[in-house]
């Protein structure tokens, strides 16, 4: 069955970051930089405690996009602008919108906002092969 992409298709994901979340990133990517897996040193960093790693955040939003492409080896492409600092117990909501599909690329851009409906990426713009 084949599958057609249109400009204007829109898709969404919504994720929760548990308390655990930084940390189980931390052990898959290495990443242990101390703002993230110590609420100590977070709130001493005036982040108000350990924040999730950027990075998944961004997995998050290519993720999202995955689930409308279909096929995580069809992403060709990434861009994003962290701007706010996802926490434990924040609810992410993730909503793209198709803005470009031409010679077998597809383009689309990701809005992420938290629960208070605050920008946590600007800018986020992945691309696909169709």
């Amino acid at each position: 069955m084949s599958r057609t992409f249109a400009v204007g298709d829109t898709f969404s994901l919504v994720r929760t970051c548990d308390a655990y979340r930084p940390i189980y990133y931390a052990a898959a990517s290495g990443d242990f930089n101390p703002i993230h897996i110590d609420p100590k040193v977070g709130a001493e960093a005036g982040l108000g405690g350990a924040i999730l790693q950027g990075l998944c955040t961004l997995g998050w939003a290519v993720d999202a996009f995955i689930g409308y492409l279909g096929d995580p080896g069809r992403v060709s492409g990434v861009k994003v602008r962290f701007s706010r600092p996802v926490s434990p117990g924040d609810v992410v909501t993730f909503s793209g919108k198709v803005t470009s599909v031409e010679n077998g690329k597809l383009v689309a851009e990701i809005a992420a906002v938290n629960q208070r409906d605050e920008d946590v990426l600007k800018g986020a713009v992945v691309e696909g092969r169709v």
